[in-house]
This record gives C-alpha cells, sequence and structure tokens, in this order.
C-alpha cells in the first residue's frame, strides 16, 4: 500500500510503549511501501544505520536502550530501491504475504529499466552529486582554514599593538618626556597663529633668485684671459676682460647699449619658475626645485663649456635618459672637482633655507585649493579652479615660448629680437656667450631638420635620380670592382690629429712616426671637422650617410640625438653590404657603453646587425687598458676587429669608434713613457701637461694601427680601411684665443688604405683630390681608391668633392673672411663661400641639399628610385 509523501515513517500509536526517541524533521517522500522491521535477532540487520544507506538523512536518535520490540512495527521503504533485510520482514509475518508480493512487483517494475539510456544517466547524476559533495566539502574545509588563519593573525596584530600602545603609554608617562609635551603643548599655540609671508615677500624672493640664477649661468660661460709677458695691457682693460667685468658688461648692456639679454634670459628662467609654482603649488618646494636644477645645469653648463666649448643643448638630456649620467659624470676634470664641490654646498643651503622657510611660512598653498571639498563653498569653487587653470596656463606659456624662440617671425622671437636677441646657433657656444646659456638652452628645444629648399617636388627629386643615375653608369665604365667584393673597415680614431700641426708646440719625438708613413704612401689627406674638443657622433653621421652638417638648419646641431630617433629608415653606407648579404653585411664595435649619442638604437636604423660594447648583449671581448687610463686600449679594440674578420662568412662593413685618447687627460702612463714637448712660457701648467698626456696617447695609437694594419696584411682577404680622427681634444686654450689659429683647430688627419690581398692595395689618389676632405666624402673616396662602382648617391658626392673638397659646420676668421653656418673649401685650401662659388658649384650644392631636405625632412621620394643603389 502506498503512503502519502509527507507521512511519518513510523506510527506514533505503534510506538507508544518504546523509549523516548527524538523525532528528526519530516523529509519529503517521492513514494514507497510499509516493510515489517525485523526481530530481535536481526535488529542489525536493519537497524537505523543500516537505514541510512538507502535514506538521505538518519531518521532517529536513540537517547537510551530499547525495552521493548513490538511484533507489529512496520516501516516505510522508498520506491527507489529494496532493503536488505526485506526477507527477514517477511518472515516475521508483520505483513501479509499478498500484500508483500504486491509491493515487491511494484518495487521491481520501478526498478526495473523502461529505456536503457536512464540507467547511464543516473549514474552520471551520482558521480555529479558525489563530485559537487566533495568539492563542497574541501571548500568548506579550505574556508574554516581562512577563517582560522584569519583569526590567528588578527589576534597577532593585536597583541601586537596592544604591546606597542603600552610601551607608548610608558614612554609618555615618563617625567622628561611630560615636560617636553607640555612644552610643545604651550608652543603650539603660537605656533598655529605664525605669520603667512606675504605676496610681496614672495615676488622679492623670486626676483632676487631668478636674477642670481642669470648672473650665475652666465658666469659659467667665461674665462679669465690669459696675456703674454710682452704684451702691455692696462689694469681697466684687465677688468673688463675678467669674467667679472664681462659678466658685467651682459647685465649693464641693457642702460649702456640698449641690448635687454638679461631680461631674455630672466624671462625664460621667470616662466619656468612659475610653471613650478602653480603646478606644484608650493612657494618654496618650487624655489628649492628651481634652485637646485638650475645650479646644477650651469655647473653642468660649464664644465662643458670647458671641455668641449658647447653649452648644455636640450638634446643632451638623452644621456641621462639613456642611463649616462654616470658616466658623463666621469668626464669631469680634476681642476673642476673644486668647482662641483663648491656648488654642492650652495645647493645644501638652498634646500636647507627652503625647507625651514616651508615650515615656518603658515601660507602653504600659493593658491588656496581643497581637493577634499572643491565645491563645498564659493571660495573653494574658485581656488580649485584657479588653482587648475594657472597650472595649465603656466605650462602652456613656457611651452610656447620656448617652442617658438627659435623659429623666426614667431611671437616669442620677435619679442626676444626687440630686446637685442640674435640668435648664432650655427655656434652654440658663441650664442650663449652673447644671448646667454638659458635662452640657448631654450631656443633649441625645438629644433628645425632643414629649410625646404626651392623647387623641392617629386618631379625634381625624379629628375635629379635620373640626373645622376647617368654620372654613375659613366663613372662606372671604367671601374671594374665592386664595393660589396671587399670588407670596409670604418674607423673613427677618438680625437686623432697631429698634434705637431699648431704652431709654438715642437716635440723631441714624433708622436705618430708610423701613421705618419702610411700617410705617405696610400690614399690621405687633411679632414675639415666641424667639431673642436667635441662633437664625435656629428663626424660619425657624416661619414656614415653622406649628409653634411652644414646643410642643416642652425638648430639642428646633433642629429644622432635630435633627427636619427625620429626616423624611420635613415640611410647609411653600411646598408650597401646589407642588401646583397643581409644581417651578416654590417656590424659595429665601440668599447664604451652603448647609449651614449643613442647609438644602440640608432645603429638598429642603419641596419648594423650588431654593436659591440661594454655594455651589449653580446660585448667586447678585448678590455686591456694602458696604465691608469679608464679607456679601453686601441690595440684591444683592435683585436676585437680581428676577431670579427676572422670569423665572418662574407665581406662586410665594419663601424669602429675607439675611445682610448678620450678626455681628461690626467696621469694615465708610465712618466718615462710620456711623452715632452716644448710649448711657449705663457702656456698654462695645465694645458701643457694635457697636450703631453694626449701626445703619449696618439703614441701608443700610432704603434697600434700599424701592427693592426700587419696582421690584417696576413688575411688573404679583400680589406679597405677608412682611419680617421674626429677632432681635436679641447686642450688648447691659448689657440682658442688667437682668431688666427681657429681653423686648424678643426683640422684632423685620415687615410684610406687596402691590404695585400686587395686589388687596390698600394693605391694613392693624387693629393688634388684627395689633400682636403669632410667625412661626408669618405665613402665615395673609398670608392674611387678601389676603383669601385658607385650608386647615384655616391656619384653626386664624388662630382661634389672634386668641386667642393670639404663641406663643414666651422666659425673661422682666417683670411679675414667671417663664415657663417657653412665652411667651404678650395682644392687648394683656401676658403670660399657660396656666393663665390662657379655656376656648376652652386648646382651641385643645391642639388646636394635637395638630396639631403629629402632624406631628413621631405617626403623621401627618392627612396622610390634606385637613387642609392650600387649595380
Amino acid at each position: 500500500m502506498l503512503k502519502d509523501a509527507t507521512m511519518p515513517i513510523f506510527s506514533p500509536d505503534r510506538h507508544a510503549h518504546v523509549p523516548s526517541y527524538v523525532k528528526l524533521t519530516k523529509q519529503p517522500i517521492a513514494g514507497g511501501t510499509y516493510r515489517p522491521l525485523a526481530n530481535d535477532e536481526d535488529s542489525n540487520a536493519c537497524a537505523p544505520s543500516t537505514l541510512s544507506g538507502h535514506h538521505s538523512s538518519r531518521l532517529y536518535t536513540q537517547k537510551s536502550a530499547i525495552r521493548a520490540i513490538s511484533d507489529n512495527t512496520s516501516i516505510f521503504i522508498s520506491g527507489a530501491g529494496t532493503l536488505p533485510c526485506l526477507p527477514e520482514m517477511v518472515s516475521s509475518g508483520s505483513v501479509s504475504k499478498a500484500e508483500i508480493d504486491n509491493n515487491e512487483q511494484i518495487a521491481s517494475s520501478e526498478l526495473q529499466p523502461h529505456q536503457p539510456a536512464e540507467q547511464p544517466l543516473n549514474q552520471v547524476v551520482s558521480v555529479c552529486k558525489r563530485a559537487a559533495h566533495t568539492t563542497a566539502k574541501t571548500l568548506s574545509t579550505a574556508g574554516h582554514t581562512a577563517v582560522k588563519a584569519t583569526k590567528v593573525t588578527g589576534h597577532a596584530i593585536h597583541t601586537a599593538a596592544t604591546a606597542v600602545k603600552n610601551a607608548w603609554h610608558t614612554f609618555i608617562n615618563f617625567k622628561a618626556v611630560q615636560l617636553i609635551i607640555k612644552f610643545f603643548r604651550k608652543a603650539y599655540g603660537p605656533w598655529k597663529k605664525r605669520m603667512r609671508f606675504s605676496y610681496a615677500f614672495y615676488a622679492i624672493v623670486f626676483t632676487l633668485l631668478t636674477s642670481a640664477e642669470v648672473v650665475f649661468l652666465q658666469w659659467g660661460m667665461y674665462s679669465e684671459p690669459t696675456y703674454d709677458k710682452g704684451d702691455e695691457v692696462d689694469q681697466t682693460t684687465k677688468i673688463l676682460n675678467s669674467v667679472a667685468g664681462q659678466v658685467t658688461k651682459f647685465v649693464s648692456q641693457m642702460w649702456l647699449e640698449q641690448k635687454s639679454l638679461f631680461l631674455v634670459n630672466f624671462v625664460g628662467l621667470g616662466l619656468i619658475y612659475l610653471a613650478l609654482i602653480f603646478v606644484t603649488n608650493r612657494f618654496w618646494i618650487a624655489t628649492l626645485l628651481f634652485g637646485t636644477a638650475i645650479t646644477a645645469f650651469g655647473v653642468a653648463n660649464s664644465i662643458k663649456i670647458q671641455l668641449r666649448n658647447e653649452p648644455i643643448i636640450p638634446a643632451d638630456f638623452t644621456f641621462i635618459s639613456g642611463g649616462d649620467a654616470g658616466n658623463i659624470a666621469s668626464f669631469i676634470p680634476d681642476n673642476s672637482q673644486q668647482f662641483v664641490e663648491n656648488a654642492v654646498t650652495v645647493v645644501i643651503w638652498i634646500i636647507a633655507i627652503c625647507l625651514l622657510l616651508f615650515l615656518l611660512d603658515r601660507r602653504k598653498c600659493f593658491i588656496y585649493c581643497s581637493w577634499r571639498k572643491p565645491f563645498a563653498s564659493a571660495k573653494n569653487t574658485v581656488g580649485t579652479f584657479s588653482r587648475a587653470l594657472a597650472a595649465v596656463v603656466s605650462v602652456v606659456i613656457l611651452a610656447s615660448y620656448a617652442t617658438n624662440l627659435g623659429t623666426g617671425g614667431s611671437w616669442s622671437n620677435m619679442w626676444a629680437a626687440k630686446q637685442g636677441y640674435t640668435p648664432t646657433l650655427f655656434d652654440a657656444a658663441e650664442d650663449a656667450r652673447n644671448n646667454g646659456p638659458a635662452t640657448t638652452f631654450l631656443s633649441l628645444t625645438k629644433a628645425p631638420t632643414m629649410d625646404k629648399p626651392e623647387g623641392y617636388s617629386k618631379q625634381k627629386m625624379q629628375a635629379i635620380s635620373k640626373k645622376y643615375s647617368k654620372l654613375a653608369n659613366s663613372i662606372n665604365k671604367s671601374r671594374t670592382q665592386q664595393l660589396t667584393d671587399s670588407t670596409a673597415i670604418m674607423i673613427l680614431s677618438e680625437t686623432f690629429a697631429d698634434p705637431t700641426r699648431l704652431p709654438d708646440i715642437t716635440f723631441d719625438e714624433d708622436p705618430i712616426p708610423n701613421i705618419r708613413n702610411i700617410m705617405g704612401t696610400t690614399t690621405s689627406g687633411t679632414m675639415l671637422s666641424p667639431g673642436y674638443g667635441g662633437g664625435t657622433a656629428n663626424i660619425e653621421y657624416q661619414a656614415l650617410t653622406g649628409l653634411s652638417l652644414a646643410n642643416f638648419s642652425d638648430s639642428m646641431i646633433v642629429p644622432y640625438q635630435q633627427l636619427v630617433p625620429t626616423q624611420s629608415n635613415p640611410y647609411s653606407f653600411n646598408q650597401i653590404w646589407t642588401q646583397k648579404y643581409g644581417e651578416s653585411g654590417s656590424e659595429a664595435v665601440h668599447p664604451y657603453y652603448q647609449s651614449m649619442y643613442l647609438r644602440n638604437t640608432n645603429y638598429k636604423k642603419f641596419g648594423f646587425s650588431h654593436l659591440y660594447s661594454l655594455d651589449s648583449a653580446t660585448p667586447v671581448e678585448h678590455t686591456e687598458k694602458i696604465g691608469e687610463s679608464p679607456y679601453v686600449s686601441d690595440s684591444s679594440t683592435y683585436q676585437d676587429v680581428l676577431d670579427l674578420i676572422k670569423n665572418q662568412k662574407n665581406p662586410e662593413f665594419l663601424q669602429v669608434v675607439t675611445m682610448q685618447n678620450h678626455m681628461p687627460y690626467s696621469n694615465y702612463y708610465e712618466a718615462e713613457d710620456v711623452l715632452q714637448s716644448s710649448v711657449t712660457d705663457d702656456t698654462p701648467d695645465d694645458e701643457h701637461s694635457a697636450i703631453n698626456v694626449f701626445s703619449t696617447g696618439l703614441k701608443y695609437t700610432d704603434q697600434a694601427t700599424l701592427d693592426f694594419l700587419s696582421q690584417l696584411n696576413q688575411i688573404n682577404k679583400p680589406i679597405t680601411v677608412i682611419f680617421y680622427g674626429d677632432h681635436l681634444p679641447g686642450i688648447y686654450l691659448k689657440e682658442e684665443q688667437n682668431p688666427d689659429d681657429s681653423f686648424l683647430l678643426h683640422e684632423t688627419d685620415y687615410f684610406i688604405w687596402s691590404n695585400d690581398a686587395s686589388p687596390s692595395a698600394n693605391v694613392k689618389l693624387d693629393d688634388s683630390e684627395a689633400a682636403f676632405s669632410s667625412s661626408n666624402y669618405f665613402m665615395s673616396s673609398a670608392a674611387e681608391h678601389m676603383n669601385a662602382k658607385i650608386s647615384p648617391y655616391l656619384a653626386l658626392l664624388t662630382k661634389l668633392h672634386e668641386e667642393i673638397p670639404a663641406i663643414s659646420r666651422v666659425i673661422s676668421n682666417r683670411g679675414g673672411i667671417g663664415l657663417g653656418t657653412a665652411t667651404y673649401l678650395q682644392s687648394d685650401g683656401t676658403v670660399t663661400d657660396s656666393t663665390s662659388m662657379s655656376k656648376t658649384q652652386k648646382q651641385l650644392l643645391a642639388d646636394y641639399k635637395l638630396v639631403q631636405y629629402d632624406q631628413t625632412s621631405g617626403k623621401n621620394y627618392l627612396k622610390e628610385s634606385d637613387f642609392m643603389s650600387v649595380d
């Protein structure tokens, strides 16, 4: 008989005599039948524990021993299955056999699967239930563990906090501490009522500090003059020519010459100061930042002027962003250490005074502002809006002033011009001396690459491509070799220049006898360098690209930092080899840090497969040094090059930049090895000592270069070396002050040499072709030396070299000619200018400028042609 699913399992009237049991909550039953319970002997078979295996919950909990057993007890059996004790129930006789049979048939019919697919489905459901039960149990355990850990941690924190609190209370209860607390409580009232510094006081501080920084920056641009013993110079002249006299003149020209350049620099620095004030909204914090930063800038600017005759420019900050700040600091000469220490002391005082005034000043915000409740009141709303507006406007004005200062016709340029500003950015040092280093720096924040040449268009560039393709074909008819059949090694030898070329300096021993002999037997000459004391990357850029700094705008001072990083696919001569051999076509070696002048990124843009440096992924292997020198020797660098050549699978282009003779020139070498020079009596001792150390380094370069070429002669591969010095070191202080010697300070030496395995071994071009050159011509000259076929681009450079032997950005008064951004040499070494050139020279120069503009600032139309391709 089926029972209702909600009825109790045991009938209360049948168990009234049974000891007390606790009845569980009713469980829903889907359907089933009653079965008799087992007798006493078989009670274990159908005990509640047994029944629990067939039902989802336990029915009763026993509280005391069973005293009697009913002979007619019945139990409800679910229709979902049968009980193992069913036979015993039948034998007990508590239920009629017909009823049992009937129920068994019903249960059996329910258990028999009518559809075979239901049994696997039930098994899947069962497995899912068990998995869900296991997962829930695991999560429950994890939850209990986490709660327990949290409680333990919270208890530990609470214990620690209590201990600290008790210790603090113990400490402040000391009598001495109580006295201090009472003192500060009494002092807090007056401290809270301390005065707010007035805006008038801020204005005074602003004016004084900005003026002091303008004077400090200008002071670093000058050096004390020297006079020959025979010169009769009156005291007034000496005072006016001194550093103090020149700074005084710079300031006083506002009244004496109506040139307010001091005001132009004051406005430039003042805009920086104001931007810091409004952005931080803290006057004293902004003062601290401004004073510290500008003082540090002035120190660095003075040292760079001393070493390289060049002021700090915006592009120099790529050294810092590239992680080279520590490396740059290593260039500080010994005689500047005291200056640096004094500047550090000044900076410490600035920081201390600003922090003290910040504490004393009750006015924390320069403009009242409440960020927590910006619109709680009209005062808060106005303050919040004013504070944000002032910050934005100050930054916008500063950016507009700086980016327009170097652009003719702009508002800031026209205003500065009315104050006497006359830019001469082709000579940044001279511009900084005349106009102030702050103005020079700001005018270079936005540097236009080139002015657009007249007639530039796609049609014009296509015409130029055809024109010089014909010239290349004409030249190639008489040439039998290919550039890519040889390995070309372009070596930039750091500060290599014949030290005997300058007047008033003689040596008992020739510092460079071997290279002098090599230059006499192979293609060689004098190179016109745009740099003095620095500018290595500029000369290197010209040699790799064939482009000249003389064609760029005055504000394009360092292409490696201002131009190349912004180009997507700049051309360089190593690509002649990579176009044929792929990645194995060119590599570079520089035994210093790869981020200097951004060489790591620039070389990748040029297509070099590897740059081997001190800190590259695969560093240079040979790093030996000479004496106490901090730089890798030339002999070690040459050994790295030899290793690359021995392991190469095909000819390649190798770019090498040495470091051995880099400034400063301290006592690196053994005293007995140092060359001794004779100089005039009025040459300062520091200059004389530096000349001797520098010349000793050249002696080591001379021997290392001879050994290197000898080893190349032992290699049965055609190899051509292009060797050149980039610039003179900035140690010739006396010559710097003599206009007649300024041109000599821009002359270095170069040679092009081929080993015995090369078809061009022992070739020497005539001096009429090679006596004078500039680094942008080196590849075209090397191709001529090697009798190799050339591209239309190299044909242009070849023809241009014939007509204008050297082009550079140089300032010189030689021959009484005042030169601007570009210097041109005739074949006899005399200086000319563009107005005095022949029609052919002017046309070649105009074509050259169009090609350079197209590659750097234009649409790069020549890329669509074969202008750069070598057949």
